[in-house]
């Protein structure tokens, strides 16, 4: 079915482009010596050196990223509070996580040689699951014992805060339920209602080819979601590599948004171990976006334990 393209990615897509996203944050901190073994996770660097945050955003802008995603995947005023910020602390730290992006999108783009062949990249404000604020791994089941109200409740104040900020669009990210889908389905419908006109993009974790995480299949939350006016695109993320030519294909079938795709490495987590098993090398995670991109992705990039080698071989494949 012919493509739905909102104006702000109208440019990275005309001619049958693809929109390349940036990799793992957590990933290239830890990888530049950072302990990130904290219920905040990148968090805990925002708190502490905010200035290397905006130079892995611009290191991605380099390796060729058309899109940088903000440091507020596990940034939640409850997630705050309990670390001992008060509400006006949480709300600036969270908008000084997408200044932070804002102004490396700002210094890359000040150098003129970087406009040859480039768009003007966009900033993404990252909004976590439920699971990331408990950090217990449950982003990748969804069984959090939660309504649909009570999820929305608990997304709602940092979704207004990050709707206010210049971030061109909020990633609703790693969704591993239907029920979560709902509330930021909710949440988008509340924005529409009151007209600011949020764009937002929501990207699913899946545990198979043909499910998200809490089991639901992808052919049943197709009607209740993908065609909202307001929802930008929709796709995948952090999930194996190997399951996205068939998720992909199935996406194309059911929906006309820009289909996302940023898996992790295909490593796999240990939630009780708290560590990763396996090995990637970007050439080869290169050579597959060759695929999802046949089969439709539109905005490709990487999630955990990828890096801007991984989003250089992207842009080194997908721009030739």
């Amino acid at each position: 079915m012919q493509m739905k393209i909102d104006p702000i990615f109208e440019p990275f897509l005309q001619d049958g482009k693809t929109l390349i996203l940036d990799g793992g944050l957590a990933t290239e901190l830890e990888h530049r010596g950072f302990d990130l073994n904290d219920p905040l996770w990148s968090g805990k660097i925002l708190l502490e050196n905010p200035d290397v945050i905006r130079q892995v955003h611009l290191d991605y802008l380099y390796a060729g990223a058309d899109c940088i995603i903000t440091a507020t995947y596990q940034t939640t005023f409850q997630g705050l509070k309990a670390r001992g910020l008060t509400q006006t602390e949480s709300a600036e730290l969270m908008r000084l996580a997408v200044r932070l992006a804002l102004e490396a999108r700002d210094e890359f783009w000040s150098v003129k040689t970087n406009h040859t062949n480039r768009e003007r990249p966009l900033v993404a404000a990252s909004v976590g699951p439920y699971g990331a604020y408990l950090a217990d791994g449950s982003e990748y089941r969804g069984d959090y014992g939660l309504t649909v109200d009570e999820l929305a409740d608990f997304h709602r104040p940092r979704w207004n805060l990050l709707a206010q900020t210049d971030a061109d669009f909020l990633l609703c990210e790693t969704v591993p339920s239907l029920l979560e889908a709902q509330a930021y389905h909710q949440l988008v419908t509340e924005s529409a209602e009151g007209q600011s006109m949020v764009k937002a993009a929501l990207c699913f974790t899946f545990n198979n080819s043909q499910s998200i995480s809490d089991q639901t299949k992808l052919s049943n939350i197709q009607s209740l979601l993908f065609d909202y006016a307001n929802f930008v695109g929709v796709g995948v993320n952090c999930t194996p590599p190997q399951y996205l030519p068939e998720i992909i294909n199935q996406f194309q079938e059911q929906t006309s948004l820009p289909i996302i795709a940023y898996p992790n490495s295909g490593e796999t987590w240990d939630a009780q171990a708290h560590c990763w098993h396996g090995t990637t090398h970007p050439e080869e995670f290169g050579t597959a976006v060759r695929e999802w991109r046949r089969m439709g992705a539109a905005l490709i990039g990487g999630c955990c334990r990828t890096g801007p080698k991984h989003i250089r071989a992207i842009s080194e494949r997908l721009r030739k």
